[in-house]
């Protein structure tokens, strides 16, 4: 008897936020048309995972995800924004296969597909943070989040460094806290550095005596990166911090602090 083949597993996206009082496609494309108004941007969430892997991820990594995805939610809210948590085919990176970038190119047509031309943020934390930026070359994204990246290292994996070009005319915000111990945070600043001499709308920012997690100043972070995300989405300007670092040559705007206490007072 001839074995049968196994279904060919495919990335999803997650049920969209901010779109209306319950989460679900069918309320996002309901809000979308009719009488209501339609969706004018998407934050495309990443979730992290490990260097290999073929079997599906832990649905932990997604949920982990989940209360940013809420918070870009509720800030971009009266603007149209939805967000979306991908879910990866496979847990790991696996080499020259990356997996999880290619997930997030499907996730941007899926998003084009359903949405029309709007704007994307990727927004991706340690793996997923280089899926969005592998994944930032597509013509519907206008801006790149990236949370503690996982960045291969020359020196040891002895690989070429991953590719900046693709980030020409995005805007870019890594964020990457000083006592990570999982993903150094003196590749991101490399990338960065490198990202900076392609692309001007490039900064950095690092999280004194935070870890891998950002857990330690989590809502600094995440008005950070709601700041960043109604700024280059819908132009609606960002805070000054964010706009120094920007304007900033390196070192500076690359090795920008993250104050404590940012998002209480923001836009001044």
């Amino acid at each position: 008897m001839a074995q049968q083949a196994l279904p060919v597993r495919e990335a999803r996206l997650g049920k969209p936020l901010g779109t209306s009082g319950r989460d679900g496609v069918r309320e996002a494309l309901r809000w979308r048309g009719g009488g209501g108004r339609e969706v004018s941007g998407v934050a495309l969430l990443l979730p992290g995972g490990g260097p290999t892997g073929v079997r599906r991820p832990s649905p932990v990594s997604a949920l982990a995800m989940r209360p940013l995805a809420r918070r870009l939610a509720k800030a971009g809210r009266p603007e149209g924004l939805t967000a979306h948590v991908v879910r990866y085919r496979h847990s790991g990176w696996n080499g020259t296969a990356a997996h999880p970038a290619g997930d997030a190119a499907w996730a941007l047509e899926e998003v084009v597909r359903r949405y029309g031309d709007v704007p994307v943020c990727l927004v991706g934390t340690g793996m997923g943070a280089r899926a969005a930026l592998h994944a930032a070359g597509h013509p519907a994204v206008n801006s790149v989040l990236a949370l503690a990246p996982w960045l291969p290292d020359p020196r040891q994996d002895r690989a070429q460094p991953d590719p900046v070009k693709q980030l020409i005319g995005r805007q870019v915000l890594l964020v990457h806290g000083t006592n990570d111990e999982r993903t150094d945070p003196d590749l991101s600043y490399r990338y960065a550095e490198r990202a900076k001499k392609v692309n001007r709308d490039t900064c950095r920012f690092e999280v004194h005596s935070d870890g891998h997690t950002l857990h330690q100043h989590r809502g600094e972070v995440q008005a950070l990166a709601a700041d960043f995300l109604l700024g280059s989405l819908f132009a609606r300007g960002f805070a000054r911090p964010v706009r120094d670092a920007l304007a900033a040559p390196p070192p500076l705007g690359l090795r920008m602090p993250l104050a404590a206490g940012f998002g209480a007072s923001l836009r001044h």
